[in-house]
């Protein structure tokens, strides 16, 4: 029996969301595409195409993935990068991606910053303990109340930049989600003092009836307010 025909017989039996997830997952493209590839996720798309246009990854640099659940993001970077060179960390366990050093944590305790230079050391060419890109396809889970939702996707991307910040090389990239129709000034504010050019980028793989987008941030600059907060990890590191 065909598999899209097993989906849409399964869906009869959910409930009216859920049969609205399953019938969007059998008719994406993009879902499709990734099942035939092997990625692990149709999100690995949006990263492609993320490098494609910023040129993002190179191979040698070293990149952090922030929330890497299901791994599509880290199992695209780490082509383009090179084994060992891709660190990635989720609150959720993931099956073992080939190159990549995952482990278990949320990013958000005070602590991870230091085991993520703590992992990022352990890279036999980066003894700096610092990464090249600082990658977050994170979203906070839904309320139902746009301002709230918008409020914690903010701060989520927020939290994701201060750590970025403490990490980054000169140089560096940070890709973060955000979600379109809110105000985002305070955010952006932050961006461009502490990097040189900070663009807004909408996948075509992100689905049409999606307010998602990317910010994008280039040329880390290494002296900015951040850089007292770094030298004093890397300090107790």
């Amino acid at each position: 029996m065909p598999q899209k025909f097993q989906q849409l017989k399964k869906a009869k039996r959910l409930k009216k969301s859920s049969q609205k997830w399953l019938l969007r997952q059998v008719n994406d493209p993009f879902v499709e595409k990734a099942q035939k590839e092997g990625w692990r996720s149709r999100a690995a798309f949006k990263i492609i195409e993320v490098d494609q246009k910023f040129k993002i990854f190179k191979q040698g640099k070293v990149v952090v993935d922030l929330g890497a659940a299901p791994g599509g993001w880290s199992q695209y970077a780490v082509t383009k990068v090179g084994e060992g060179n891709v660190v990635a960390i989720d609150l959720l366990e993931i099956p073992s991606i080939a190159g990549v050093n995952f482990f278990q944590q949320d990013f958000l305790e005070e602590n991870a910053a230091e085991k993520i230079i703590s992992e990022l050391k352990k890279i036999p060419h980066n003894k700096s303990g610092l990464c090249d890109a600082v990658l977050s396809d994170m979203a906070a889970n839904t309320t139902g109340d746009h301002q709230t939702d918008h409020m914690r996707i903010i701060a989520l991307l927020e939290e994701a930049l201060i750590l970025a910040e403490k990490i980054l090389k000169e140089g560096g990239v940070f890709v973060g989600k955000i979600f379109q129709g809110g105000s985002s000034n305070e955010i952006l504010k932050r961006l461009r003092e502490s990097f040189s050019v900070v663009k807004y980028f909408k996948p075509d793989s992100s689905r049409k009836d999606s307010s998602e987008t990317y910010l994008v941030a280039t040329g880390f600059k290494s002296k900015n307010f951040a850089a007292e907060i770094r030298k004093e990890i890397l300090r107790k590191s």
